[in-house]
């Protein structure tokens, strides 16, 4: 049984719980399990705290993740999901449904997304990451965020759908729109999401007609027993990929480098181990790193189809239940020393990509992503450290995602070599910001 509360529940959704949203979780883990709150939009959903429980809850079918079993009125004015995405007619992707359409898209998004596909991607994927941290290398400062953190992951899903250079600077705007739609206008982000969406329907249009060896491609091939993915289907696949995959990496290297420099010890342990050459420690690492403080706060929207209990508290139909993955992977009953960043914990199961059949299908590609950006920032930039006080840090507002909005450092300048210029941006792209 829950604990009776010694202190009132401190308040969710504030800036400061944005800042720092674990004590309030810790409070809710032991007081109160399953809580039912309204958020910020309007909507009243059942916050689930307890890594057991969220285990429970990410894998019960009668949970949907469909919105049309929303019973609310936000179903029908879209203030549950992706901002933009119902307008845009971008609904069908693997987020938004459940068996059997889940099961038959992901089987034909696995076939295109294959592991040995994002393995091929580790040249491209560390050129990208050695090419952004030229630009600012030589100048001793940067803003991690929006030089480094946002633009890679970017980049890399864009050249591994198939979008040509020449239009990867107009997705980088639209990324950076919906990027803010926790602080910007919704309108705004409505805009971005159809524009993404018509160059998508497009872009697919011109592959059917000349097949590569990019994503979208791939998408396009993908069959399954004579069934194939409908132009809608690989339109709004491709938007999910895309959409989870940038954000998700940018939180991801933004938490991770915040976290090591916040612990030293830490770091100067990954350093070292890096600096030899190994991988075992960074590959522990970036799934600590998950743990600790994840990209991914809430585990995306779902709806009761039927009457449930989870953590014994009564779910009724049409309820939505959010999962908070920050607070089930901080349960100090799954987790031994729960507050602690330790990167070579190996008994680390955590729900930073979720679990079940909604697993993240984007996961290996965020690893590798993390991977190349931590060991090579850690590599060539060895006094990386804080420019600014923590507590001036702003942490973008939202609910499902968990990242900074910038993050300053200064370092040791690299030097250039004699008679090269030094480098302002990723090689000639431009180096707009998420804002």
């Amino acid at each position: 049984m829950p604990a009776q509360p010694a202190s009132p529940r401190p308040p969710l959704f504030t800036w400061e719980f944005a800042a720092d949203p674990y004590p309030a979780y810790a409070w809710l883990r032991e007081h109160q399990p399953v809580h039912r709150t309204t958020l910020p939009s309007g909507v009243e959903a059942w916050l689930v705290t307890r890594y057991a429980d969220a285990r429970q809850a990410l894998a019960d079918g009668r949970l949907s993740k469909n919105p049309v079993h929303h019973s609310a009125q936000a179903h029908r004015t879209g203030r549950v999901g992706i901002p933009g995405e119902r307008q845009a007619d971008l609904m069908t992707h693997l987020l938004n449904i459940d068996p059997p359409d889940h099961t038959r898209l992901r089987r034909l998004v696995s076939k295109a997304f294959t592991p040995r596909r994002v393995a091929a991607f580790e040249p491209r994927v560390q050129q990208l990451t050695d090419r952004l941290i030229d630009g600012f290398a030589a100048r001793g400062s940067a803003d991690l965020i929006h030089e480094f953190a946002f633009p890679l992951p970017i980049y890399a899903i864009c050249d591994l759908l198939g979008v040509p250079a020449e239009d990867q600077d107009d997705f980088r705007d639209w990324a950076g729109m919906m990027i803010r739609h926790g602080g910007g206008q919704r309108g705004g982000v409505g805009r971005a999401v159809k524009r993404m969406r018509a160059y998508l329907a497009e872009l697919i249009h011109r592959k059917r007609a000349d097949l590569g060896d990019d994503l979208i491609s791939g998408l396009i091939r993908a069959g399954d027993h004579g069934e194939h993915l409908t132009e809608n289907e690989a339109a709004a696949m491709a938007f999910i990929l895309l959409f989870a995959g940038f954000e998700t990496t940018v939180n991801l290297i933004g938490n991770g480098v915040y976290a090591l420099l916040r612990n030293p010890g830490q770091r100067a342990l990954l350093q070292e181990s890096v600096g030899r050459g190994e991988s075992a420690l960074l590959e522990t690492g970036i799934e600590e790193l998950l743990r600790y403080d994840g990209p991914v706060e809430l585990a995306t929207w779902r709806f009761a189809t039927s009457p449930l209990t989870i953590g014994g508290v009564e779910i009724p139909v049409g309820d939505p239940v959010l999962v908070v993955l920050a607070a089930a992977d901080r349960d100090p009953a799954r987790f031994a020393d729960e507050n602690t960043l330790d990167l070579a914990r190996t008994d680390n199961p955590h729900l930073g990509f979720g679990h079940g059949i909604h697993y993240c299908i984007g996961a290996p590609l965020a690893r590798l992503e993390g991977r190349a950006a931590l060991a090579t920032l850690l590599s060539r930039l060895p006094d990386l450290r804080l420019a600014a006080d923590p507590g001036e840090l702003r942490w973008r507002g939202g609910l499902i995602m968990r990242g900074l909005r910038e993050l300053p450092v200064e370092f040791t300048p690299e030097k250039t070599p004699a008679g090269e210029a030094p480098k302002t941006g990723a090689e000639g792209r431009r180096t707009s910001t998420t804002g």
